[in-house]
C-alpha cells in the first residue's frame, strides 16, 4: 500500500478517502438521486398492490358493466390519436423543412403555437361552436334548410380524436422537422440520383431517416392523449382516466380506483416498449448540422399557394378559430367573472406553478450531476427510473400518491392517540404535499431533459480544470456548473411552469379544500355547460403557456 493511502484509511475521513482514489459503492448524491427514484417507484408499488386486497363486489360491477368499452373507448382514441398527429405533424414538418413557400418563415413558429393550448380547452370551444345549438350548425340549417343538411356529431369519438390530433400534432411536428432540417433537399437529391420521383424521395430516403424523431414526437401525443381526463370528460367520453376519478369520487373506493390504475400503466408500460423496440435494432445518423436556406426546393406558383393554404388551414382550426371565440366569449363574461375569485385562481395557479418549477429543477439537478460524476450503469438506471413519472398519467400518480399519504396520516392519527391522548389532524391529507410529490414524479422528467441537454454541453476539461483548482461536490457544483446551466434551468422551470398550470387531473384529485386554479375552475364551468364562462380562465391559461412556446421556436429559428 502506498503512503500517500495510508493517512486517509488512517482518519477514515469520507472525502480523504473520496479524494484518495478510494470511492464507496454510492456517494452522497448517488443516495440523493436514488431517493428520487424510490418516489417514483412507491405509487407504482402502491398501485399494483392493490390487485392483493381487491373489493370484489366493486370490481365485478366494473368488469361486468364497463371495462370492456373502457379498454375499447382508450385504444380507439390512443390509435385515432397517434395515426392523426404523425400525419399532420410530419406533412408540415417535411413541408416547412424541405420547401419554400410564401409566409414560410411565419409558419414555422406559428405551427408550433397550438401546443399552448390545453387539450380540454378546445374541446369546450369545438363543442361551444360545433354542437347541435352551437352558431355553426344554427347557421347552416338556416342556409341550406334542415331537409338538406347534415353535420358530423361532435360529440363522438371522432369529436375527441379530432380535438386531440389538432392540440397534439406539435409534438410530432417539432421533433419531426428538427430531423428534416438536418436533411433540407439533400435526402431528395440522393433519392433522384438513384432513379427516384421526390415522392419516393420522401418515402424512401427522407421518412426511414427521421423515423426515431416521429416515433419520439408520436410518444409524446400518445402519452399526453392516455394521460388526458378534461378533453375526454367533456365529450362524456368514458376512459381510463375518467373511470379513475369516478370510482374514487363517485364510489369513494381508493383500491378499485388503484387496480383502473393499473391496467392504465399497463397499456402505457407495453406502449413505451413497444416504442424502444422500435429503436432498439436499425441505426441512424444525420450530419449534426441544419440544412442551409439555398438546399429548400422552392414552391412556386400554384404549389407554393396550395403550401400556404394548408398551413393556413392547420393553424386557423387548430389555433385562430379557438383563440378567437375564446376572446369574445371571455368578453361577453368578463364584467361578471373578473373579481376577487378569478384573481385568487390565477394566484394559486402561478404560485403552484412555481413551487413545482422550483422542486423539480432542483431534483433535476440533482439527477444530472449525480450522472456527471459518476457515469456507470448503475447511476444511469437510477436516473431512468426516475424520470419514468412523464409516461404515468396524471390521475394514476393521483391515486398513488394519496394512498401511501393517508396510510401515513392514519397511523401518524393512531400513535399520537394511542401514545400522547392527543387527537391530531391529519397532516399530509388535504395539503398541497400531495399535489407537488404528483407533479415532482410527473414533471422530473421535462425538467430534467432541458437540463441534461445542458449538462451535456460542458466539456470535460472543465471538470479537469476545476478539479485542480481544488472543487469539488457541493462547490464544484455551485461555482462552475450552475452558472453554465443557466439556460438549461430557465428552460426547464419554464416548461414544468406551462405544465403544471396547464395540468387538471391532479389539481382536481389532490387540492387542499377551496384551492381552486384555473384549470379547475375551466372544469367547474364545462361540467355544468357554461362555456362562456370557462373563457376567461382559459385564456389566461393559453397566454400563460404561448409566450415559452414562441421563444422555445424562436430559439429555434435561430439555428435555421
Amino acid at each position: 500500500m502506498s503512503a500517500s493511502l495510508k493517512p486517509a484509511l488512517t482518519k477514515g475521513s469520507f472525502w480523504e478517502i473520496l479524494r484518495a482514489g478510494r470511492r464507496p459503492f454510492l456517494d452522497r448524491w448517488q443516495v440523493a438521486a436514488l431517493f428520487i427514484a424510490a418516489l417514483v417507484l412507491a405509487p407504482l408499488g402502491v398501485i399494483f398492490l392493490s390487485f392483493f386486497s381487491p373489493k370484489d363486489d366493486i370490481w365485478r360491477h366494473l368488469v361486468a358493466t364497463v371495462l370492456s368499452d373502457l379498454i375499447v373507448n382508450t385504444l380507439r382514441l390512443a390509435a385515432g390519436v397517434a395515426l392523426g398527429t404523425t400525419l399532420l405533424g410530419v406533412s408540415l414538418a417535411w413541408l416547412t423543412a424541405a420547401y419554400d413557400f410564401p409566409g414560410r418563415r411565419q409558419f414555422c413558429w406559428a405551427l408550433a403555437a397550438p401546443l399552448a393550448f390545453p387539450p380540454y380547452v378546445v374541446a369546450f370551444v369545438s363543442i361551444g361552436l360545433l354542437d347541435f345549438t352551437g352558431p355553426v350548425q344554427t347557421f347552416l340549417r338556416g342556409w341550406l334548410g334542415p331537409e338538406r343538411f347534415w353535420f358530423p356529431n361532435i360529440r363522438s369519438t371522432g369529436g375527441v380524436i379530432w380535438v386531440m390530433t389538432f392540440t397534439l400534432y406539435p409534438y410530432v411536428y417539432l421533433l419531426a422537422r428538427n430531423a428534416f432540417l438536418t436533411q433540407g433537399r439533400r435526402a431528395l437529391e440522393v433519392a433522384q440520383s438513384l432513379g427516384q420521383s421526390r415522392a419516393r424521395g420522401f418515402f424512401k430516403v427522407a421518412l426511414p431517416m427521421a423515423r426515431p424523431w416521429i416515433i419520439g414526437g408520436a410518444t409524446l401525443a400518445l402519452m399526453e392523449t392516455l394521460a388526458d381526463f378534461g378533453t375526454v370528460s367533456i365529450f362524456n367520453y368514458d376512459t381510463f382516466t375518467t373511470a379513475i376519478y369516478k370510482v374514487w369520487f363517485g364510489l369513494f373506493s381508493l383500491t378499485a380506483a388503484a387496480q383502473l390504475a393499473s391496467l392504465l400503466v399497463l397499456i402505457v408500460f407495453i406502449i413505451l416498449l413497444v416504442e424502444q423496440q422500435s429503436r432498439f435494432r436499425p441505426r441512424y445518423s444525420q450530419a449534426g448540422r441544419d440544412a442551409p436556406s439555398g438546399d429548400r426546393l422552392p414552391l412556386r406558383g400554384v404549389r407554393g399557394w396550395i403550401a400556404f393554404a394548408y398551413a393556413s388551414l392547420v393553424l386557423l382550426v387548430a389555433f385562430v378559430i379557438p383563440l378567437g371565440q375564446l376572446s369574445v366569449w371571455a368578453v361577453q363574461a368578463f364584467d361578471r367573472d373578473f373579481d376577487r375569485r378569478f384573481f385568487s385562481f390565477l394566484i394559486h395557479s402561478v404560485s403552484l406553478g412555481g413551487m413545482a418549477a422550483l422542486l423539480t429543477c432542483g431534483a433535476a439537478l440533482i439527477l444530472v450531476y449525480a450522472n456527471r460524476r459518476k457515469n456507470d450503469f448503475f447511476t444511469r438506471a437510477i436516473v431512468r427510473v426516475a424520470t419514468l413519472g412523464y409516461a404515468l398519467p396524471g390521475s394514476v400518480l393521483a391515486v398513488g400518491v394519496f394512498i401511501p399519504l393517508a396510510w401515513i396520516d392514519n397511523q401518524m392519527i393512531d400513535w399520537a392517540k394511542s401514545l400522547l391522548g392527543w387527537d391530531i389532524d391529519p397532516l399530509f391529507n388535504g395539503a398541497m404535499i400531495a399535489m407537488l410529490l404528483a407533479y415532482l414524479i410527473r414533471f422530473l422528467a421535462v425538467s430534467h431533459g432541458a437540463m441534461d441537454s445542458a449538462m451535456n454541453r460542458i466539456t470535460a476539461n472543465m471538470d479537469e480544470t476545476a478539479r485542480s483548482l481544488g472543487l469539488y461536490g457541493a462547490p464544484l457544483l455551485r461555482k462552475v456548473y450552475l452558472p453554465m446551466l443557466r439556460g438549461g434551468l430557465l428552460t426547464a422551470a419554464i416548461l414544468v411552469f406551462v405544465d403544471v398550470i396547464k395540468e387538471m387531473p391532479i389539481t382536481l384529485m389532490t387540492r387542499p379544500f377551496g384551492w381552486d386554479t384555473l384549470s379547475v375552475r375551466i372544469f367547474e364551468m364545462t361540467s355544468e355547460g357554461e362555456w362562456e364562462r370557462a373563457a376567461l380562465p382559459a385564456v389566461a391559461l393559453v397566454l400563460a403557456g404561448l409566450i415559452p412556446i414562441m421563444l422555445l421556436t424562436k430559439y429555434s429559428e435561430k439555428r435555421d
